[in-house]
């Protein structure tokens, strides 16, 4: 393993039992992560992207084991944390956190925001007096005042409620954070200042990110490499500028074209997607992806392409993803 490596997720599943247990003779499973595999680079931040209910969410809890895996593993330094007890697991945690979309139902109203810093520093047994010379410092990091530390989280607006889900996180010195849509719920004018916050953040701590979200602006000014899923798979992963350079998978393609451009003089090819978003309990047979893409062939709806490395360091699930980077060419 290489010392650089801070994750290495090796055919990761996890599938919910749903409905009334036994149809037809059959479990019935929703495969929310279906065998997915990747890398994670000390101090840098990866994305994921794609529509709701791809599986972008399940994905990070599962890493960290907030989900308990179905299959697969997660190398946390080289050490795999779905045989980790739950005693052993306890010390490695404080190690990874994550930070929510909504910072209004993550932060608990019902406490100050010194006692909800301290909340997890009282968990990992952290000595008093560390903790509140912690909250201090926790506060000045993310651009609070320090007698924010008495008021109450219905005080506040939803760009300064994240900056405490932000201190939060960061209270027991983690190595790595999954930010998960961290400015979805947030006006227009607030993101890019809590985005440029966790990029100041990242440098002066030296993070590492996962960055869930499913926008792609967001994720191209942040990210060093890309991750594309779709119901559950990995389709695309590259790094940034390739990515939005150079996609080879159809569904990336469209996901891009859905961009806003801000000049209304220029004009954009749209990619169609047909269709909706399949059953992900019943997914569609070869290609989970041939129901809507328009350049689906036979050889789409029978044969599941592979995960491949079609380009140095670029790896996509497309048959044809040979020809696609032939005509960006």
């Amino acid at each position: 393993m290489s010392s650089d490596r801070l994750f290495e997720v090796r055919n990761l599943k996890k599938y919910f039992r749903v409905g009334g247990g036994i149809s037809a003779g059959r479990r019935r499973f929703l495969k929310a992560v279906d065998d997915v595999g990747f890398d994670i680079v000390r101090g840098e931040t990866l994305g994921i992207v794609g529509e709701s209910g791809c599986g972008k969410s399940t994905l990070g809890r599962t890493m960290i084991r907030l989900l308990e895996p179905t299959g697969g593993r997660v190398l946390f330094e080289g050490r795999d944390l779905a045989s980790v007890s739950d005693r052993d697991l306890k010390p490695l945690r404080r190690r990874f956190q994550m930070i929510f979309q909504d910072p209004h139902s993550s932060l608990n109203p019902r406490m100050s925001v010194r006692r909800i810093l301290e909340e997890p520093m009282v968990t990992h047994r952290v000595p008093r007096a560390d903790r509140r010379k912690k909250v201090r410092e926790l506060l000045d990091a993310v651009g609070m005042p320090a007698d924010a530390a008495h008021r109450y989280p219905h005080e506040f607006s939803g760009g300064q409620r994240q900056r405490i889900g932000i201190a939060r996180a960061l209270a027991l010195n983690p190595d790595f954070i999954i930010a998960d849509e961290p400015v979805a719920a947030l006006d227009v004018s607030i993101q890019a200042q809590i985005i440029n916050l966790m990029m100041d953040l990242q440098k002066e701590f030296n993070l590492t990110y996962l960055l869930i979200a499913h926008d792609l602006s967001v994720v191209e000014y942040v990210s060093d490499r890309v991750g594309v899923m779709y119901l559950g798979k990995l389709v695309e992963l590259t790094d940034r500028d390739t990515l939005y350079r150079e996609p080879l998978h159809p569904y990336t393609q469209t996901l891009l074209k859905a961009i806003p451009v801000p000049d209304p003089e220029r004009s954009r090819e749209r990619v169609t997607l047909k269709g909706e978003v399949p059953d992900p309990v019943h997914p569609p047979a070869g290609c989970r992806f041939h129901t809507r893409c328009p350049f689906a062939e036979e050889r789409c709806r029978r044969e599941e392409p592979a995960f491949r490395e079609v380009g140095p360091g670029h790896h996509a699930a497309c048959h044809f993803a040979e020809k696609f980077a032939r005509a960006d060419a």
